[in-house]
């Protein structure tokens, strides 16, 4: 089973089962904010460019706390890769702006 969401360019995203274990197995933190991290992808503060051709979607979830997903994007659909939480907005805002 999967969840789908739609990113800011119009591309359906997956977050697999097997992703999420993925996830709150490496970041505990996130166990219960599936649906945070799905609404990140639809709705982020701010898109950044990775290092690899990924995207990630950012948003504050607390006074200087972020929320990252990691996610890839292909012609027809796309994947959720990995997501985690930071206060690093320096290391953030290095990256390229991709949007808005």
């Amino acid at each position: 089973m999967s969840n789908v969401v739609i990113s800011v360019n119009q591309v359906p995203i997956r977050l697999t089962d097997e992703r999420w274990e993925h996830i709150i197995e490496e970041h505990g933190e996130l166990a219960g904010m599936e649906i945070e991290v799905l609404e990140t992808i639809a709705n982020p503060g701010r898109v950044l460019a990775g290092n690899a051709s990924e995207l990630l979607a950012i948003r504050e979830v607390d006074m200087g706390k972020w929320l990252v997903v990691v996610y890839r994007e292909t012609n027809a659909d796309g994947f959720v890769i990995t997501a985690f939480l930071t206060r690093r907005s320096r290391s953030l805002d290095r990256r390229n702006q991709l949007w808005p």
